[in-house]
């Protein structure tokens, strides 16, 4: 057999470039593949967990998260925050989460599964507006005996930093904690019941 006009610098250009257009192909076919693989928006909105790191939070710092399209607090508390609310106990309508949402494994008083963090959906139980996060204490235009907490703008709900309601609110309950756990010390899943996971 015979090679004659054949031109192999020209045969191996074509097979490599070829190769090379293939291999770009099967990338680019894999990659919406292995996308689809993570939970849609639609499959996050409707309650996939949410993994948050905690460990950078400074003590008295909060952060927002989002689960199921809600906005969720999380706040680092320190002694004093701990120390005063236990001093506004007596003015919570509610002192120990007996009519308020939030799962069996969360201490009913500090509301949270670790004294120092605290994990509550942030829509005022009123008529769901977002409350405000307030730690300052008795700023003038929430008085005196203010010792820290969420102000609803809307209507003027407020919450201790438990997200306990005040009496004589018109938000009726507590802000809900909702299902939660600590994969780490510094990682939490919001939409995962500790006790289940």
């Amino acid at each position: 057999m015979s090679n004659d006009g054949v031109n192999v610098g020209r045969r191996r250009f074509l097979v490599a470039a070829t190769s090379v257009v293939g291999a770009a192909g099967a990338v680019g076919a894999a990659i919406p593949f292995v996308g689809s693989w993570a939970p849609s928006a639609r499959a996050r909105a409707a309650g996939a967990p949410v993994r948050i790191n905690i460990g950078k939070i400074e003590v008295g710092q909060q952060i927002v998260a989002e689960w199921r399209g809600q906005p969720v607090f999380i706040l680092h508390r320190g002694e004093e925050i701990l120390n005063n609310l236990e001093q506004v106990e007596p003015r919570v309508a509610d002192p120990n989460s007996e009519d308020s949402a939030q799962p069996e494994y969360v201490d009913p008083k500090l509301r949270s599964i670790k004294p120092e963090y605290l994990v509550v959906v942030g829509l005022c139980t009123h008529l769901g507006c977002a409350p405000s996060f307030r730690p300052e204490v008795a700023p003038a235009d929430l008085g005196g005996d203010w010792l820290g907490g969420y102000f609803c703008p809307c209507h003027g709900s407020r919450y201790d930093l438990a997200g306990r309601v005040y009496r004589a609110q018109p938000a009726p309950l507590n802000l809900p904690v909702p299902p939660h756990m600590y994969e780490t010390d510094s990682v939490i899943i919001i939409g995962v019941d500790e006790e289940t996971a």
